[in-house]
């Protein structure tokens, strides 16, 4: 298949996902490409797809090419995490299991917190990382983009905003000493390490 007849056929792109927020992000930054973004929870049938890989790149690969075989139209799978220094790069690959598999996004704050403790915040560095993966109905992998956000971990919950640990994460540039859920989406996409890779991504489309 060539690159001008996939982007011809491209109206629609799957995210291995369920989560409304990366669905609303993914069609904010495909806006002007007039991709339709559809979520996994679309998918006829039920897909579930384990995490169980041990990198970033491994999780998002895996999530991209099954849900692209099991549609039959091009996906994307992404993997995130937050990486603390003081924690040895924890939780990492198992942010979104860092509390238990049915823990929810304040247990999983709560348990980080607990572990850092009163450390100052030249001990609570810490980043975001964020890789895509696009596969084409077929499976196989078309391109994959990583990005990161540096910043530290707050010593409470900041903002009402986001989702995950966005309270608790206050990246190095931010306006007035904002934490990602005190951000508007369009301050939050600027500087994100999702929103940079999907911007990397959506270049790719642009040229598809």
């Amino acid at each position: 298949m060539s690159g001008v007849s996939q982007r011809r056929s491209l109206q629609e792109l799957w995210i291995a996902s369920a989560n409304p927020n990366k669905q609303a992000e993914l069609t904010r930054i495909l806006a002007p490409l007039k991709i339709k973004v559809r979520s996994m929870a679309e998918a006829p049938g039920k897909i579930e797809i384990i995490e169980d890989q041990d990198s970033f790149a491994g999780n998002a690969r895996k999530k991209a090419v099954a849900l692209a075989l099991a549609v039959g139209a091009c996906a994307i799978g992404d993997d995130s995490g937050l990486c603390v220094d003081a924690l040895d790069g924890r939780p990492g690959v198992h942010s979104a299991r860092f509390a238990g598999p049915n823990a929810s996004d304040q247990d999983r704050i709560d348990r980080l917190l607990d572990e850092l403790g009163d450390r100052g915040k030249e001990a609570r560095s810490a980043h975001f990382v964020c890789h895509v993966c696009l596969a084409n109905p077929a499976g196989e992998l078309l391109a994959s983009f990583e990005q990161s956000c540096h910043g530290h971990i707050l010593k409470q919950a900041q903002g009402q905003n986001g989702f995950g640990y966005d309270p608790i994460f206050m990246p190095t540039d931010a306006d007035h000493r904002q934490s990602f859920a005190e951000m508007s989406a369009a301050e939050k996409d600027a500087r994100s390490h999702r929103a940079k890779a999907l911007k990397l991504l959506a270049n790719y489309l642009a040229e598809f």
